[in-house]
């Protein structure tokens, strides 16, 4: 691309209360360690990979690491924190707000006060927090919450609650697993049909959804839930946006250009969790995709953002 232009949904941010928060706790992202971060490495890693604006977001463990109260505290930070750093680059710089699940009058108070206060572009939630996923019904008043006020929800993966694979951080495989389970959870506990005007984005194309939507529509329909049809349970799998950080790839974007409803792809990186050059590799493809059709690139890498972003419009 000849400038900057695009609009990256999947980018991480570090605040230092955040990093010392896990250190504290001997903690990091799944057998992933935490990278170094500031504004001033972020602008110039989006500079060379041709992106106008990331979309910051705290990524696995999220904010509630234990305790319900530290986790308050800790989500009210790490968000003012966030709105600092658009404060001061509004237009390179976007944030989800972390949410304190699964203290659930936390949640809903903290994405109250970060969407009206702070003015996050949305929400970001972990896949499962504690082992408890996203439809879970006593999370059902953050949904609601959300819903009226049509928000913007990013999903990011977390360890799902089993050992890691020997050798294996989550990041490498059981993210992609968990992002699918908790996207599938929220499609049959009925949250994807309740709540209509939420618009939820899937890290990393979904996980293996697109791939296997079939599957799920299929079995639901005739075994788990045969008061539903294939039709029904395609229609609210296809609600989802999905971005392609680290899924740009010959064998993954055929299946998401097939499944997901036209102006649901968006761009990602996962900066700085995927270093640089993980970026420049699946830019690579995503930059010389053969079978796109016409605008679908732009759509992809700007156009279908700025509609969940209005204030992004060019």
């Amino acid at each position: 691309m000849d400038a900057p232009a695009r609009i990256d949904v999947h980018q991480h941010i570090v605040p230092p209360v955040w990093a010392d928060a896990l250190a504290a706790r001997g903690l990091d992202s799944g057998g992933w360690a935490i990278p170094a971060w500031s504004p001033r490495s972020a602008i110039a890693m989006m500079d060379q990979q041709g992106i106008a604006t990331g979309i910051l977001s705290v990524t696995a463990p999220g904010v509630h690491l234990g305790s319900d109260g530290a986790a308050r505290d800790l989500a009210r930070a790490v968000n003012e924190y966030g709105a600092e750093v658009v404060k001061d680059n509004p237009d390179r710089f976007g944030h989800f707000a972390g949410i304190p699940l699964p203290d659930i009058d936390a949640a809903v108070a903290e994405a109250v006060h970060a969407l009206d206060t702070l003015h996050a572009d949305g929400v970001a939630l972990m896949s499962n927090t504690h082992g408890r996923y996203l439809g879970d019904p006593g999370f059902e008043p953050l949904w609601a919450e959300l819903d009226r006020r049509a928000a913007n929800v990013f999903v990011h993966p977390a360890q799902p609650p089993m050992a890691l694979l020997p050798g294996t951080p989550a990041p490498l495989a059981d993210y992609v697993f968990d992002t699918t389970r908790t996207a599938l959870d929220l499609v049959l506990n009925g949250v994807m049909s309740r709540y209509p005007n939420v618009r939820v984005i899937l890290s990393h194309g979904g996980g293996f959804l697109p791939y296997a939507a079939y599957r799920f529509s299929g079995l639901t329909s005739t075994v788990v839930d045969p008061d539903r049809t294939a039709e029904d349970i395609l229609r609210d799998l296809r609600r989802f946006y999905f971005d392609t950080a680290l899924s740009a790839s010959p064998s993954a974007l055929p299946a998401l250009l097939a499944f997901a409803e036209p102006g649901h792809i968006l761009y990602g990186s996962d900066w700085p969790f995927a270093p640089q050059a993980a970026g420049t590799y699946y830019n690579s493809y995503l930059g010389t995709y053969p079978d796109f059709a016409p605008g679908q690139a732009e759509a992809v890498n700007r156009d279908s953002a700025e509609f969940l972003f209005p204030r992004l419009a060019r």
